[in-house]
């Protein structure tokens, strides 16, 4: 039978080790962590007893029932909507951009249609093809929604200029003419219960998968085996050789 190294004990390398075993299969998971889960690894506080997201905050949330229903094999899911505050001249606004922000931030009272056609009366029609994220943001919402909700979180968030990102990241950024302050669009949507750890020691916790935490695997170790799944830093995979892919902010 072929030997199998997933690389990384996350969401992906996880049910990928699952799905093996459970078709047989001897896969070895590695991950140079301590711990299962990857950067949604969670912990229970012992003194307040709140799980903690030791990397950021995760919300799980799908339109697949599939996956619904897959993962609710290995933990129950506890209801949460992701609903998301911001401030902005010293008044709170809710995101993402919907009718109440747009009503609350320009003090009007406008129907649906009306704040679509002041959003774009707000636009820089002289921008044709948008091709970065500041020039996205001018065209669709305006300068002074830019300015107010997008210019500085995006800054801080991606550690660049809007100006050197694509306009790709904006579009997946919804503006809703609606009062809709629920910031996914999914149909399922929730925290597991006891955590993200728990939920990945228990799709990893079948006979055929064997887990090695504190193990740092090297491309060179891949000649080991038949087939490497890696699901770590891929510019770190090759040793930086073309320097460290763009866009990449996590540093814990």
């Amino acid at each position: 039978m072929d030997t199998i190294a997933i690389v990384g004990a996350g969401f992906s390398g996880a049910v990928l080790a699952r799905e093996l075993a459970e078709s047989g299969y001897r896969p070895r998971v590695f991950d140079n962590r301590s711990h299962v889960a990857g950067n949604c690894h969670t912990e229970r506080d012992d003194e307040s007893g709140v799980m903690v997201h030791k990397y950021g905050p995760h919300i799980f949330h799908t339109d697949n029932e599939r996956v619904w229903q897959y993962l609710n094999r290995f933990t129950e899911f506890m209801p949460y909507t992701n609903r998301v505050k911001t401030t902005s001249q010293g008044r709170v606004f809710s995101l993402p951009i919907n009718l109440h922000t747009i009503n609350q931030f320009f003090g009007k009272t406008f129907s649906p249609s009306e704040a679509k056609d002041f959003l774009e009366s707000q636009a820089d029609l002289t921008i044709d093809d948008p091709q970065t994220f500041e020039e996205q943001a001018l065209r669709f919402v305006g300068p002074s929604l830019y300015e107010a909700f997008f210019k500085g979180y995006t800054q801080k968030q991606w550690g660049c200029s809007p100006t050197k990102l694509p306009s790709s990241i904006l579009k997946r950024l919804p503006v809703r003419f609606n009062y809709d302050d629920n910031y996914f669009f999914h149909r399922y949507q929730g925290m597991p219960k006891d955590g993200y750890t728990a939920m990945i020691e228990k799709i990893l916790d079948h006979e055929n998968i064997d887990v090695n935490l504190e193990y740092s695997f090297t491309r060179e170790q891949s000649t080991q085996f038949d087939h490497v799944f890696y699901s770590g830093p891929i510019d770190g995979y090759f040793d930086f050789q073309l320097g460290r892919l763009g866009y990449r902010t996590l540093d814990f």
